[in-house]
């Protein structure tokens, strides 16, 4: 039997024809050259190359550039593009203050959409809606929503942000601004395979919101501050959170056993597992899996790894015949915790990475811009008569 033709790819000759289930399933916004899913395969491309490789070889940054650019970049244009990412991660000091102002307890996406916000009003240049302006503004988020959500994670402690260290990467700093200490190594490396495998994810929720709003031709501040709000919902960025909040109240791996089975008999959904895209391992579970049990070993955690494991044992032998299996949520949520990151700050990370599959998107289609305009089917009355507010 010849092997099925992976869905979704190739050149298109609009307009196209397609079957559209509830929630746009099914249907095409453009064609692209960033980044390709197949759920049926378990594959993520970027670029044209395997998500394996790039978290295996590449660093944070080498993926930015690969998206924004199209291609890896020399040993010169590496270090340029890392040096104007470290020389733009400085925030303006009237962002933090202003953020300051913020209640404590209000959600850290709610506080990252508005520092990004606070970022565009302080950018002279932000509409100017051009592909070199905004590839500029690109690379200038890139740097910035990562010190943004830093800042945040010590303000909601009633503690004064750090500002960057020039001398650490990307993933480094990041974990430095957030924590006030310096990881070692492997702990910046982790973080760094974590934000280049969530850094773009094919037509998502927040790709999609992201590329609508620049669509209008509204600047790139905007549209990222709609990706975040996308992202925040947990049925999105969010379920990283509930997926682990679900793992901590099982006590061992064998109650992780009767979890799994009383979770089938009511019918419950298992947080962390099932995709809207996979029907197949998602590769980004694999790496992030494996990971999960280095960090948890690490920071004598690894009873939490290990009945982590024991609940995915026992989706994948009761569902997996169905195409359930763990998602990029179910392990990055324990590598986190086992980092000593504040749990509300999981889907701010997610944003930190994200930020660059999201510019990328939106850079490719400006110069092919058309304004999105999909269309609803009216199933309300048509002919109602108009009554007078004092005979209702």
């Amino acid at each position: 039997m010849a092997e099925q033709k992976p869905k979704f790819v190739g050149k298109l000759e609009w307009p196209v024809t397609v079957q559209l289930g509830r929630g746009m399933e099914g249907a095409i916004s453009n064609e692209s050259t960033i980044g390709y899913v197949d759920g049926e395969k378990g594959w993520l491309v970027y670029r044209g190359y395997n998500i394996f490789d790039l978290a295996e070889h590449s660093t944070y940054e080498e993926t930015c550039y690969l998206l924004l650019f199209g291609k890896l970049p020399t040993k010169k244009e590496y270090e340029d593009f890392y040096m104007k990412l470290v020389g733009y991660r400085a925030v303006p000091n009237k962002v933090i203050e202003l953020m300051k102002g913020l209640p404590k307890e209000v959600h850290p996406m709610a506080a990252l959409r508005t520092g990004v916000s606070l970022l565009g009003c302080f950018d002279p240049k932000a509409d100017d809606v051009t592909v070199e302006n905004d590839t500029e503004i690109a690379i200038k988020l890139i740097a910035r929503t990562s010190t943004v959500a830093a800042a945040w994670a010590r303000i909601r402690k009633g503690l004064e942000p750090v500002d960057p260290d020039p001398s650490l990467g990307h993933a480094a700093n990041f974990l430095y601004m957030a924590t006030g200490e310096k990881p070692d190594d492997f702990t910046a490396r982790v973080m760094d395979i974590c934000l280049i495998l969530h850094a773009d994810h094919g037509m998502n929720a927040s790709t999609f919101t992201s590329m609508v709003i620049n669509s209008s031709l509204s600047d790139l501040y905007s549209t990222v501050v709609g990706g975040i709000g996308s992202l925040k919902g947990p049925l999105h960025g969010g379920a990283n959170e509930r997926a682990l909040a679900e793992v901590m109240t099982i006590k061992d791996e064998d109650d992780a056993v009767r979890y799994v089975k009383d979770a089938i008999v009511q019918k419950k959904k298992i947080m962390g597992f099932g995709h809207r895209v996979y029907k197949a391992y998602d590769p980004r579970a694999k790496v992030l899996g494996q990971y999960s049990q280095k960090v948890t070993q690490m920071k004598g955690m690894e009873n939490l790894y290990k009945i982590a494991k024991k609940v995915e044992e026992e989706v994948i032998a009761a569902y997996g015949e169905r195409g359930i299996f763990p998602n990029v949520d179910f392990y990055s949520g324990t590598i986190y915790y086992a980092l000593g990151i504040d749990v509300p700050l999981f889907t701010p990370i997610f944003a930190v990475s994200r930020v660059a599959g999201w510019c990328a998107r939106v850079l490719e289609y400006l110069p092919i811009n058309r304004i999105f305009r999909p269309r609803a089917v009216y199933v309300g009355a048509m002919e109602q008569k108009y009554t007078p507010i004092d005979q209702r």
